[in-house]
Formats: C-alpha cells, structure tokens, sequence
C-alpha cells in the first residue's frame, strides 16, 4: 500500500515509518520542513514532501495515489487558540482526503475516560476527541486509535516518569498519582498503526488501545524505581497542587517544559481505562500478548542507557516559522543582525574537532562556564522556556531537526558545518554557528559564530546587556573546544578537564 506519514520529524511519526516500511508499505512524508528528514536511517526509502496539514493544496497534491493517510499531528503546548488549529487542520485533512480517494485514515489520539462530561476534560483531551469525530464523519473510513500513557524512550510520559523517579526519592505529589492510568508501550502503539492499514473498508470508528495493566501513576512510579534498581520511593500525595502547579513542579525537575507538562498533567485528572480491548479482533496480539508495564519500563530504560533512542518527545517541537529570516538569507532580509565571531588555530585534524563540535551539549557540556549557562537555562525554565535540560537524544551524532538542550538543530554539513536555533525565550532569533575549516596538514581553523536579530527596542537592550558577558562565554567556548581537539589528538581517551566540560 501507498501510505502518507504526517507528523513524520515526531515522537510516533519518526518510528512508525521504519515499521511501515518492514511490513512492505511504500511511504511518503509530508513535513513543513523535509530537510528536518534527511538524517533519519530509513530517509532514503521513502519520499518526502513539503507541506502542512491546514495547507489544502500541499494536502491535496501530498494525497495522489495515497491509501492510507496517518494523521499524527496535534497542537500539545502551542498556547492559546490551539483547538481551532486543530478543528481546521483535522476538516482540511478529511476533505483532501475524500477528494484524493484514500480509502483509510488512521489517527492517533487521547484515551479520554468514560462518564466525563466533555466540558470538564483538558483542553487537550477535548480538542483531540474532536478531531477524531471530525475524521470519523469525513466520509473516509476512520480508524481512531486511542491512548493513555505512552511508554518509550524518549517520550514525554517516560521522560517526565523517569526523571521524577530517579531526582526524588522522597516526593510531595499532586493527588492525581492517585488516579488509575492504562499505560500502553510504544511498540504496541506501532503494531496497532500499523495493522489499521489493513482494516476492512467498513471500519469507521474509535478503539482503545491499552496495556495489560492498570495500575495509579503512584504505582508506575514504584514500578519504574524497582526497574531501575533504586529503593522505593517515599510519595506523598496532597490536594492543593493544580494542573498549573502540577506542570511547574514537573518542569522544575524533568526535562519536559510547563507547556507541555501540563497537558500531561491535565490528562491525569481522570480516570483512564480502556473501556474494551476489541480491536484484537482486527489486529490480534502477539504470542504473549501485550508488552507489560515492567517490560515497556525496562525497555525503555535500556534504550536510553544504551544511547540507543531512536525519537524523542522534542523532536515534534518547532524553532520558529517558516518565514522566519535565516542568517544565511542574502543581505539579511529580517533587518538588524548583531554577530559575535571568534576563530582559532586548532592544531587536530578537521575531523578530530567535528568529533568534538558535534558532541557538544547534553552530557558533554558547552566548553565554557557551566554556571553560566546553568542560570541561563534556569531563568528560561522560570518564564515558560524549554530550559536547559532536554539533553541529546544520542552523545555523538546530530540529526538535523532535532533538540539540543535549549537550541535546535538548524543545519549540519558533514565535518564542516553545524547550525543551533535557540529556542529560549528571547526578545528575538538567535543561532550558533559552528565550523571547521581546513588549515594545512594535520591542522584546522574553528569558526564560531553567535548571530541575533533582534524583536523590538528590548531585542536591542538585550543584546548590549549581555554582550559584556560573551569574551567569557563565547570566548572561552572557542579556547576550550580548540583544547578538546588537540587534546583528543594526543591519544584516545583523552578528554578536556575541569569546568569546561
């Protein structure tokens, strides 16, 4: 069959199109950003497309000769008018859809509990149970596959599980730990996707897919400890702590911003089980049945202990919009630039300093002034901001399109180029350049270029109330990163001490 993967630079997106491709589907990916694909190990298989999903004529040219459409997109932490995004983009979906003569939608949404008035429901919640009527009523046969907590490396729901977990021995909890949850393991969230395509024409309706389990989150959490081989956790539950609250306090210890915290802190405040397990009767399961909660856990933190996470929760967030001006436009369309450039001698080869340029971040640090960057990501943390704590997804390799601490990456050129995006909050755009450039026999030049356009007279104060600050940081990125390589050179294992790590 001829599928098309939307939400393919996603969590889900980004693993269901290696699974589709081994069940002998041909894939196409539609993307607002296709270059964000090109680093992916199945990118040369498929067929990426440009386009967006509340773009009809991107939609429509995307949809030719398509079967199955997967709609994997949804608008979880873009703020304030998110559900008419989501009402249109679902509408323009199905109309395309219909026009096109695809003959299955599958949609992956919320597991929303039964008895609940919709009005009390998260807006989250709300927003995808009605995108799922909206396809289900396109007049295209829908499958709507809907789950609770997604259990994998490098999702959210893990991420945010893991690291309260391990950061807390002892915790004060919001009381929705309380609440009975059906956790479901991302493998089995890609067999149940996977087998949708091949539904009878007459299906057109919701299944829940879940685990075996049904346990609280407070359990989940006790269940992860003994995973990982940590002493059980001492959680105390109180009443006082609200979804907002609730998302603060994640955000302060995981990695998971506010944004997107609270939705999955919202989605908690109720009870969600499934309410049948019929869609065994389309997709049977395994010889085994479902993976458990105790083996999704110990997968998943195999996973990441092996640097071997395919996706992670980051990877669907967006820098910017496409019209955003790059700082390689010529002339530089998007008006005032401010730059900080700083170059040295590094006496390595071009390759030894790539190593050391595309390891950087995460674990590796920045090369310079940990503290610095330290207070940075924590005021970014108290205004909403991602922070610093999203990390790498893997040490050594970068892939464009993906999350790097608190920056995005923009571009990378094998050995030569690597571009960072910040997505802190600031009064304007700002990148990180940096580059290795040949430089005689067995020598290389470091480039490092720091760039900003600034929004507004605040854009402008804010670069001259920093700019004091960039000999130490800048700077010393630069000395530092130059000292990594030629110390990397000198023999193998060999690693820059100190606070500059």
């Amino acid at each position: 069959m001829n599928c098309l993967v939307t939400g393919a630079t996603g969590y889900i997106g980004g693993r269901l199109v290696p699974e589709l491709l081994r069940a002998g589907h041909r894939v196409r990916c539609l993307a607002r950003s296709p270059e964000k694909l090109r680093d992916h190990p199945w990118a040369g298989q498929v067929r990426s497309v440009r386009g967006d999903v509340t773009d009809a004529d991107s939609l429509g040219a995307a949809m030719e000769g398509v079967d199955v459409a997967y709609y994997l997109v949804h608008a979880l932490g873009t703020g304030s008018g998110f559900e008419e995004t989501d009402r249109r983009a679902a509408r323009t979906f199905g109309e395309r859809a219909r026009a096109a003569g695809v003959r299955r939608i599958v949609y992956l949404g919320g597991l929303t509990p039964d008895g609940v008035p919709e009005e009390e429901l998260s807006p989250h919640l709300r927003s995808r149970a009605e995108v799922g009527r909206v396809l289900l009523g396109s007049g295209v046969p829908t499958a709507v596959l809907r789950a609770a907590v997604i259990i994998g490396s490098g999702s959210a729901s893990f991420e945010m599980l893991r690291y309260l977990t391990e950061r807390l021995p002892v915790m004060v909890t919001p009381s929705w730990v309380r609440t009975r949850i059906q956790p479901i393991a991302v493998r089995d969230v890609l067999r149940y996707l996977v087998g949708a395509a091949r539904l009878p024409p007459e299906v057109n309706r919701a299944f829940d897919i879940g685990g075996p389990d049904v346990l609280t989150y407070r359990d989940m959490m006790q269940r992860y400890a003994a995973v990982a081989g940590l002493p059980r956790r001492v959680i105390l539950p109180v009443p006082v702590l609200t979804p907002r609250l609730s998302s603060l306090w994640v955000g302060l210890v995981t990695p998971v911003p506010g944004s997107i915290a609270r939705p999955l802190a919202e989605s908690l405040r109720h009870e969600v089980v499934c309410a049948g397990h019929d869609i065994a009767a389309y997709v049977p399961d395994p010889p085994g049945g479902p993976v458990s909660v105790d083996e999704a856990l110990r997968l998943a933190l195999k996973r990441v202990r092996e640097a071997d996470v395919a996706t992670r929760w980051s990877s669907a967030s967006v820098p910017g919009a496409p019209s955003d001006p790059l700082p390689t436009d010529p002339d530089w369309a998007g008006g005032s630039l401010y730059t900080d450039v700083r170059t040295r001698p590094v006496d390595a080869p071009p390759e030894t300093l790539w190593r050391v340029v595309e390891g950087i971040g995460g674990e590796n640090g920045w090369y310079s002034f940990p503290l610095a960057w330290a207070v940075r990501g924590g005021l970014d943390r108290m205004v909403g901001g991602v922070g610093l704590r999203r990390g790498r997804r893997d040490a050594a390799r970068l892939r464009v399109g993906e999350a790097l601490d608190f920056w995005r990456v923009e571009a990378i050129e094998p050995g030569r180029l690597l571009r960072l995006r910040a997505e802190m909050r600031l009064p304007g755009l700002a990148w990180l350049e940096l580059a290795v450039e040949e430089d005689g026999p067995g020598r290389s030049r470091y480039r490092q270029r720091a760039l900003f356009h600034p929004r507004g007279l605040a854009g402008h104060a804010y670069w001259w109330s920093v700019s004091p600050f960039h000999s130490t940081v800048f700077g010393g990125m630069a000395r530092n990163i130059a000292a990594a390589a030629e110390t990397a050179r000198r023999g193998p294992g060999r690693t820059l001490p100190g606070p500059a790590r």
